[in-house]
Formats: C-alpha cells, sequence, structure tokens
C-alpha cells in the first residue's frame, strides 16, 4: 500500500537541496509473483546432468527481484517511493495484446500442472499466478498515470513480459506486461507512445504486438544476438522496421557485445533522442533490464551504475519535454543477483535527477573502448535516416 517512508531531510547521504524536478516514483509490487518457481539445473535449462554437485537457481528466480523490492524501500531512494498493491489481471484484459487461442493455453497448460513451454520458459504450479499478478500490477501501474494519481510509475515485476508475443511465449515471459499497459493507453487518451527498451535482449515480442501501428514507436537498445529458435525467429536487426502504417517505427540499435556506459549514452544521444524527438509522444514507456550490465550472467554488455543512472536522467528529460512528466518504468531482465538491484537503483536516482549519487557501485568502473560501438551508431543512424520516413 502507499508508503512516504522517511522524511527526505532525515537522511545524511542525499543532497540537502534537490531540484524541482524531483518526483515521487509510483512502485507497484505484489509478493504473489515470489510463487514463480523456475527451478534448478544448468543455468536456465532445467536440466541435471548427475555429474554436478551444485545447480544453480534459474536465472529468473525470485532471489533479484527481492532485493529489488528491499533496495527500494531500506536503500537512499526511499523516501521518494510511493507503495501500491499490485493485482491479477482480468482474462479479458489480456486480449488488450494477445490472442484468446493463446491465453486459453496457457489456462490449459496450468490446469494441468505446468509444463516447459519454450527454452528455458517453464510454467510451474503457481507460475500461471504470477503471470497474471505482473500484467495486473503493470496495467494498475498505468492506470495509476491515466487517472492523474501520479507521473511516475514502475511495475516491479515477474515473470517479464517483453519476449511474449501476441500467440506465442519466449525468453521466460508469458504475458508482455508493458504491451498490455501501452494498449490500455491507447484506448484511453493517448494518441502516441514510445517504448524504449534497454534489456539487454531484443524486445521482439512488443515490436511483434505494434509492428502495423504507427501509433507506438518501439525502440530496443541490445546486444547483437539474432534469432534463437522457433519462439524468437526475429533477429533485432536494423531492417527490422514494422510493416504498413507501422512502416518505421520499430527501431533496433543492435550495438556490439561489450558496449558500456559511454556507448550506450552516445547511442541514446545520437539515435533515441532524435526520434523521439521527432515522434513526439505523449507518454513514454521505459523497459529496463539490468541484464545489460557488465556482470550479469545472461548478458554480454558492461554498463555500470553510472550508465544506468545516465539513461534514467535521459529518459525523464524526454518525458518532461514530450509527455508532461508522464513516464512508465516496466521491469523485465537483471540476473546478477545483488548487482541488478544496485543498477535498478541507479536508474531511478537519474529519473528523480538527483544531483549527487547517494549509492556507490560496489563493483565500480569496467574499462570501456567505445570506439567499436561509436561506429556502429554512426551507420545504424545512417541506415535509419535513409529507410524510415518519419525521421527525414
Amino acid at each position: 500500500m502507499a508508503s512516504s517512508g522517511e522524511p527526505i531531510s532525515s537522511l545524511s547521504n542525499l543532497p540537502s537541496s534537490l531540484p524541482a524536478k524531483t518526483d515521487r516514483i509510483h512502485v507497484f509490487w505484489h509478493e504473489g509473483m515470489l510463487e514463480h518457481d523456475t527451478g534448478r539445473g544448468v543455468f536456465d535449462t532445467g536440466m541435471d546432468p548427475g555429474f554436478l554437485d551444485v545447480l544453480e537457481k534459474h536465472p529468473e528466480n525470485s532471489d533479484r527481484v527481492k532485493n529489488m523490492v528491499s533496495i527500494l524501500k531500506r536503500g537512499p531512494i526511499a523516501p521518494f517511493i510511493s507503495w501500491h498493491q499490485g493485482r491479477p489481471a482480468l482474462i479479458s484484459e489480456l486480449l488488450y495484446f494477445h490472442t484468446q487461442d493463446y491465453i486459453n493455453e496457457l489456462v490449459e497448460a496450468d490446469r494441468n500442472g505446468g509444463k516447459l513451454i519454450c527454452s528455458g520458459t517453464f510454467l510451474n504450479p503457481g507460475s500461471w499466478d504470477a503471470a497474471l499478478l505482473a500484467a495486473g500490477t503493470t496495467l494498475s501501474a498505468m492506470q495509476h498515470i491515466l487517472d492523474g494519481h501520479g507521473k511516475i510509475s514502475y511495475a516491479l515485476v515477474r515473470p517479464p513480459g517483453h519476449h511474449a508475443q501476441p500467440t506465442q511465449a519466449d525468453g521466460y515471459c508469458f504475458l508482455n506486461n508493458a504491451g498490455l499497459a501501452v494498449q490500455l493507453a491507447l484506448d484511453s487518451r493517448f494518441k502516441k507512445i514510445v517504448v524504449i527498451d534497454i534489456d539487454v535482449h531484443y524486445g521482439n515480442g512488443t515490436a511483434v504486438g505494434f509492428y502495423f501501428s504507427d501509433r507506438v514507436l518501439t525502440v530496443s537498445l541490445h546486444m547483437n544476438h539474432g534469432s534463437w529458435g522457433p519462439s524468437h525467429p526475429q533477429t533485432g536487426s536494423v531492417d527490422e522496421l514494422g510493416e504498413g502504417d507501422g512502416f518505421g517505427y520499430n527501431l533496433n540499435i543492435p550495438l556490439p557485445n561489450g558496449t558500456g556506459d559511454r556507448g550506450y549514452a552516445y547511442a541514446m544521444a545520437k539515435l533515441v533522442v532524435p526520434s523521439v524527438e521527432k515522434f513526439e509522444p505523449d507518454m513514454i514507456v521505459l523497459v529496463v533490464g539490468q541484464d545489460s550490465s557488465a556482470f550479469d550472467p545472461n548478458g554480454r554488455q558492461c554498463l555500470t551504475m553510472e550508465g544506468y543512472r545516465e539513461i534514467g536522467w535521459t529518459v525523464r528529460e524526454m518525458a518532461d519535454k514530450h509527455c508532461d512528466g508522464r513516464l512508465l518504468i516496466v521491469q523485465e531482465g537483471g540476473y546478477h543477483v545483488t548487482y541488478s538491484p544496485y543498477c535498478l537503483h541507479a536508474t531511478l536516482e537519474g529519473v528523480l535527477n538527483i544531483p549527487v549519487p547517494p549509492l556507490s557501485d560496489p563493483i565500480a568502473y569496467y574499462p570501456e573502448d567505445e570506439a567499436f560501438t561509436t561506429t556502429a551508431v554512426e551507420s545504424i543512424k545512417l541506415y535509419q535516416m535513409d529507410k524510415v520516413p518519419f525521421l527525414k
């Protein structure tokens, strides 16, 4: 439920004078999402080869999110957080984005005790209820903004959603939480929405859902991983631009493996900010994954807390300039159990525009040579300027 937390003035590690831009972030969360048990095995396979004494938890496990909750409740920015109880989505609400046949398949799988839906994606007992909570909680976070109760909402949810397509689960995702919220906003009063996805993997599900629409600009910054099988045929390459009315409104930014803070900042400045400027959205949805960090087991990028902080600040600047400050943040990946929460905290520090970072980086600097990324970004910019009508 809503909680104002400790008074700002009692926190000695926060700056005594904060800019007027600093606002509250309304966090939507439900502990029932912890009941999604993804099991143990060799990484995300669920496999026990028989010769390992210690099997690791599936990377998308509840520990990672427990630490995200705790750092927001007890970390330095806790005074800027208001907590709100999440809720399960109604089946009818899932049809904002997904087909009835697909939802029926998931309901049937849950009724039968669960199953492996696709590679690494386990629908176990308790998983469907958690997925409904993730979807409903994200919808509530969006509704909070639509109703004018706040400008910035954060849906702290699992299982993640951005790989889930209208008819297909993928990459640990069953329901596309962000996609559902975007459609809710479009059906309400907003004409145009931009989705900025900084998870290390391509937000293919969200892209597919709005691939034919010119009302949603989907921008995905991801490592250049390509397709990974039948559930994820999309490559995330620059030439997947959308179709029909949506041509040019899906902008992929596949970054070279090893891209760090300066490389991401360059991509944001050269590609994302100008695109949003041209599109002129009514609202921004920031899809966050801390698996772009230098120490994540499921990614090969090199962001640190400073890079996430810069992204958060940049997105907040765009929201203030174009959308009267309206910003929905939706949680996706991030699998380093301790560093992911730190990177989340840094992102929200940036969103709050706190001038002096109140939380130091426990792992600190990771060496970066951004030359390769700079070249790649310039190449992508030339391609987009040539192919994308609304950018010309």
